[in-house]
């Protein structure tokens, strides 16, 4: 069966940086409903379109394409005093934007009385070596395409 609009793909991956210094592969293998959902990146489905088990594809992708250019707006610094206890590096937490949009940002540093915090996707700004090897396909059910996600297996659980 070939990829296209209201289908459920299996894939594994890798992910590299442009220097081809690995960032992450997949232990499990990713599943997402193909067609414009917003369940990967754009340039990942357009590569895939059309495709069958068993291709590989290496798409270098810019910032813009991948994880976005980084907006340095989306930095704060905070005082600590305005956290609960605990906040740790590596958290995230959910704040506002300028525009007063709700946006996650990530804790990058506590430095004294001041906790730094970005909103940028942590691979945001870089460009990206992305490997895929398609693994399966098959059609979504009436409720995947309803819901906008797959269920089951490596994929949403209600």
């Amino acid at each position: 069966m070939k990829i296209a609009k209201d289908t459920v793909v299996t894939l594994r991956y890798k992910v590299a940086e442009a220097t081809g210094k690995l960032i992450e592969e997949s232990r499990e293998p990713m599943v997402y409903l193909h067609g414009g959902y917003n369940n990967t990146l754009p340039k990942i489905e357009e590569a895939l379109d059309g495709q069958e088990p068993g291709y590989e594809v290496t798409l270098n992708l810019q910032p813009e394409d991948a994880f976005g250019v980084r907006d340095e707006s989306l930095q704060r610094v905070i005082p600590k005093s305005e956290f609960p206890p605990g906040v740790k590096v590596g958290g995230q937490l959910e704040g506002r934007t300028d525009s007063g949009e709700p946006h996650v940002f990530h804790v990058m540093k506590i430095k004294g009385q001041e906790v730094h915090l970005d909103g940028n996707h942590p691979l945001a700004g870089k460009a990206l070596k992305f490997h895929l090897k398609v693994t399966g396909v098959r059609m979504a059910s009436g409720e995947e395409i309803q819901h906008g996600h797959v269920h089951g297996e490596h994929g949403h659980h209600h």
